[in-house]
């Protein structure tokens, strides 16, 4: 079963003729999906705004890694782990 094109393309913006099998500007048709944008296709869900969120608006709000000197905090850590295992190994 064909859908009818609609009356404008999703795509590009072009006018579609009735009864066109694919757009004359761009060539999007119902396979490739003429009706269906990601604008369009979830228009009636009602998704929270956080849903359509980019990956790179969700890596500005989280905070960078705690450093000190340009060093993570974990590699801190493990440098002063070894600190304290070598010092207890020589003083035995």
């Amino acid at each position: 079963m064909q859908r009818s094109p609609p009356g404008e393309c999703a795509n590009c913006g072009a006018a579609i003729p009735r009864g066109a099998k694919a757009c004359p500007e761009c060539g999007a048709d119902e396979r490739t999906g003429w009706c269906e944008t990601e604008e369009t296709r979830y228009d009636g869900l009602d998704l929270p705004d956080e849903a359509f969120a980019d990956e790179s608006d969700s890596a500005a709000q989280r905070s960078p890694p705690r450093q000190v000197n340009g060093i993570p905090w974990y590699w801190w850590c493990v440098g002063v782990a070894l600190l304290l295992g070598l010092a207890l190994f020589f003083l035995r």
